[in-house]
């Protein structure tokens, strides 16, 4: 078979060694004779599992004590709701910074359980688009939460700053961005990803919830979405995507073995630099980011003539380059380059975009 990247936003692609790996232990799971599908969440051998899973992130994203970690369903959309049911009541106020698609989706949900407020929004200056930082009075202390998305996968923007919320809770969308580099997880109330960038396979969701925000559900949050319930029962009291959830754990032995988040941050930092050089030393491609704000996770990019879209995609595609449609609400291209990137695909993809620019620009 030939070499293929793929540059899929998500479910997007995951290590080649975790692949194998499973593949390997696909039908037969620890000589048992089951495939890891087939056995029981409550049986020791899977609980075994989830315990390893829950302790190799901990000792990634280095965890405090203080705070709870969850593997739940419903994705980031499930989250959306889930957050204003577990720690706000209907008369509170929901402080929320656009920086594209994903945070406006958490706005909409939101405004269904409190007063969701918008207090910062994507700006454009000279053709670029940023996330100016909210001024200290435009953050209310009273307010239950404030939520950001610290990378958006569609838009390309991701925050090089943190949000300064006093004593507000910080609640961050994480699904494209967790365990790309360190993060100090105490100054956060919540972090929630979708799995399906970083993580492992779509179906499975992680929580990391500050233990004083557990335990404020409303009556009538769902079961699976309630924190606490969800805690006290160690993720388990439905049943769990446990396939996803072992995946999951394979990856997270990967990135120990590659040196953890900060080596990660190092790798994907340069795999991002090496793209932004090619497009921003050309004018036949375009970023419509401000440098400040680019993200190192997901590149979107335009050509200089919309016409040749079709062309770029149907070339790039026979050169083993996949998944380069940019999201249909922005359009142009976007390379999604998450941990299980390698440089070689950067390389491979600047290489066809010279070649392509050579023959039509």
């Amino acid at each position: 078979m030939k070499n293929v990247f793929n540059f899929s936003a998500g479910p997007a692609m995951l290590p080649p060694a975790v692949m194998a790996q499973a593949q390997q232990e696909f039908v037969n799971w620890g000589d048992s004779g089951c495939s890891i599908m087939e056995v029981s969440h409550r049986g020791a051998d899977f609980i075994e599992i989830a315990a390893q899973a829950e302790q190799d992130l901990r000792d990634l994203m280095q965890v405090p004590d203080n705070y709870k970690v969850l593997f739940l369903q419903g994705g980031g959309r499930g989250q959306f709701a889930a957050v204003p049911l577990n720690i706000s009541t209907e008369t509170d106020t929901s402080l929320h910074l656009v920086s594209g698609s994903w945070s406006r989706g958490a706005v909409a949900e939101a405004a269904k359980y409190n007063n969701a407020k918008v207090i910062g929004d994507v700006v454009e200056h000279n053709g670029l688009q940023y996330v100016p930082q909210p001024a200290a009075a435009d953050i209310d202390q009273r307010a239950a939460y404030l939520h950001f998305c610290p990378n958006e996968t569609v838009d390309g923007i991701a925050f090089n700053w943190l949000p300064d919320a006093g004593d507000v809770p910080l609640v961050a969308d994480m699904s494209s961005t967790i365990m790309s580099g360190p993060v100090d997880v105490s100054k956060y109330g919540i972090i929630y990803a979708g799995a399906q960038k970083n993580i492992g396979p779509s179906g499975l969701s992680v929580v990391i919830v500050r233990e004083d925000l557990v335990g404020k559900a409303r009556q009538s949050t769902p079961s699976i979405f309630d924190y606490e319930l969800m805690a006290n029962n160690d993720s388990m009291y439905n049943t769990p995507p446990t396939f996803s959830w072992y995946l999951a754990g394979l990856v997270f032995k990967w990135l120990k073995a590659q040196g953890g988040v900060a080596a990660m941050a190092s790798r994907n930092q340069h795999k991002a630099d090496t793209l932004y050089a090619a497009i921003d030393s050309s004018s036949f491609y375009r970023n419509n980011v401000h440098p400040d704000n680019r993200s190192i996770m997901n590149v979107p990019f335009h050509l200089a003539d919309p016409a040749l879209d079709k062309l770029f995609l149907e070339k790039s595609q026979a050169a083993g380059l996949l998944a380069l449609k940019g999201h249909r609400s922005v359009g142009g291209m976007r390379a999604s380059i998450y941990n299980a990137m390698p440089i070689e695909g950067i390389e491979a993809l600047v290489s066809f975009m010279r070649e392509f620019e050579e023959h039509h620009g």
